[in-house]
């Protein structure tokens, strides 16, 4: 990837947006269902002066026809990142699939993927870039 300004702030906004997902999981567990995280890490990153949007519709075209609400994204963060949570044993390869394909379908730069169920949250992340 080539590195300007623009890629340096998507890359420091990620990692801004990962401290908040740790924060979260510091002070939840592993455990509870994606809706509790997904409310907490809205919290936080409002607490941390954020701008996203929860639930966003996703549309998507297909033999030429746009279908709307195809899925909805968990999170995007800036107009920018897309966050796709989840709170499973462990992440498998279509987990990564779906936020690949999440990601291509919205157009963003970056996705991440959050496993809020791994012990240790760092082993749950995945950063995706287009």
């Amino acid at each position: 990837m080539q590195t300007d300004g623009t890629t340096d702030a998507l890359v420091g906004l990620s990692r801004q947006i990962i401290g908040c997902a740790m924060h979260v999981h510091r002070n939840l567990g592993p455990g509870l269902l994606e809706s509790a995280y997904r409310s907490c890490l809205a919290r936080q990153l409002a607490l941390d002066g954020l701008d996203f949007e929860q639930e966003v519709p996703i549309s998507i075209r297909y033999e030429g026809m746009e279908i709307g609400c195809a899925y909805r994204a968990d999170i995007i963060v800036r107009r920018s990142v897309l966050l796709e949570l989840k709170s499973v044993e462990r992440l498998l390869p279509i987990h990564e699939a779906q936020a690949l394909t999440y990601l291509r379908l919205s157009q963003l730069p970056i996705g991440l993927l959050l496993n809020f169920n791994a012990v240790r949250l760092k082993d749950g992340i995945r950063r995706f870039v287009r």
